[in-house]
């Protein structure tokens, strides 16, 4: 028995907001010394690293419940079910509700809660509860579902990822450019073919991993006793190389399939050079060459939404949105996710 994916939805906020919008800030480094590079010079870096051109902010009257309502209820229509007929729905997200000009987060009630009182759900045996597993929170999300569904526990689950990073992010850390805010979800059934999840993995680092993504201080005033996200990007960068590529060979060796029959890789849309890299080796493990079109992307119009990003780029394709990659029936598809914990995970699934 296995899990399969019925109904997809996406919400991608209006706000865009392009790199020229930073030429005007004041960027220092952690030791509170401006940086001496011209914000143009910067922008372009981040370009020609990470391949953001723009990214997507919430409205000031939006957050992140109410972007993964939207994504949801697509998902919903999209998969033409009842909501009454869902048993779970997994909301991942890392940093709660955070409105615009706050800097409080809230989390009680849960994310999925909210989400279930916006869907007008009265079934009270619809279980709702979050999941903070970094940007991989998503992919983990359809983990547990899977094994609640196998476990004949759930038939329907609903599984969200949002997030609303542009509220979380110092804005004197250039790092702060990759971030951005979006919602995406699918639903989840028992799988009475052949399609459906066929091998998972997840794995936590934290003996020397466990600051490389983290809550600190402004680069501009570190006496503030107000906290942002901030990233080790060296670090982060040369532990995905050395780990994911393994974890995703690792995760495709066990769903029994041939290197030559995967089709598609989604993974998490965080850095477009990073993720360059992690395939390029992934397929090294192989001693195989890297097909063309095998990782579709989507972070230069979008950026870096956290766990949003796989679940938004799934169903961009599967409704048409991107026409120059396409999933089909019978289609062998790995995803991967790496984020703050440092946590890694994958999943291989046949549509």
């Amino acid at each position: 028995m296995s899990s399969k994916i019925i109904g997809t939805g996406h919400y991608t906020p209006s706000q865009i907001v392009k790199n020229t919008f930073f030429q005007d800030s004041t960027f220092f480094d952690e030791n509170e010394q401006p940086l001496k590079q011209s914000n143009e010079i910067i922008t372009q870096k981040l370009k020609e690293i990470t391949g953001i051109e723009e990214r997507r902010y919430a409205m000031d009257d939006q957050v992140a419940s109410d972007l993964g309502f939207q994504a949801a209820q697509k998902a919903i229509t999209n998969a033409q079910i009842d909501p009454e007929t869902l048993d779970y729905i997994i909301f991942a997200h890392n940093f709660g509700d955070v409105k615009h000009g706050s800097i409080q987060s809230d989390m009680v009630p849960s994310l999925a809660s909210r989400v279930k009182h916006l869907l007008k759900i009265k079934n009270n045996f619809c279980v709702a509860y979050d999941l903070l597993f970094g940007c991989p929170g998503w992919v983990e999300g359809v983990i547990q579902a899977n094994a609640f569904i196998k476990a004949g526990l759930a038939k329907k689950c609903l599984i969200i990822g949002a997030e609303t990073l542009s509220r979380v992010i110092d804005p004197h850390d250039r790092d702060s450019m990759i971030y951005a805010d979006g919602a995406g979800a699918v639903i989840m059934e028992c799988s009475d073919d052949d399609s459906g999840l066929k091998s998972h993995i997840s794995a936590s680092f934290t003996l020397n991993e466990i600051d490389y993504l983290y809550f600190g201080p402004s680069y501009f005033n570190q006496d503030s006793d107000t906290k942002y996200l901030k990233m080790k990007g060296r670090k982060i960068y040369e532990f995905a190389l050395t780990n994911v590529s393994k974890a995703m060979k690792k995760c495709f060796d066990e769903s029994g399939y041939d290197i030559k029959d995967l089709s598609k890789i989604i993974i998490h849309q965080a850095n477009e050079k990073m993720d360059e890299a992690i395939v390029h080796r992934f397929y090294q493990l192989y001693n195989t060459p890297q097909p063309p079109d095998i990782m579709p992307m989507i972070i230069q119009k979008l950026g870096n939404n956290s766990v949003a990003t796989i679940p938004t780029l799934l169903a961009m394709i599967l409704q048409g949105e991107l026409p120059q990659h396409k999933i089909n029936k019978g289609d062998i598809t790995l995803f991967a996710s790496v984020g703050a914990g440092m946590n890694i995970n994958a999943f291989v699934y046949k549509f």
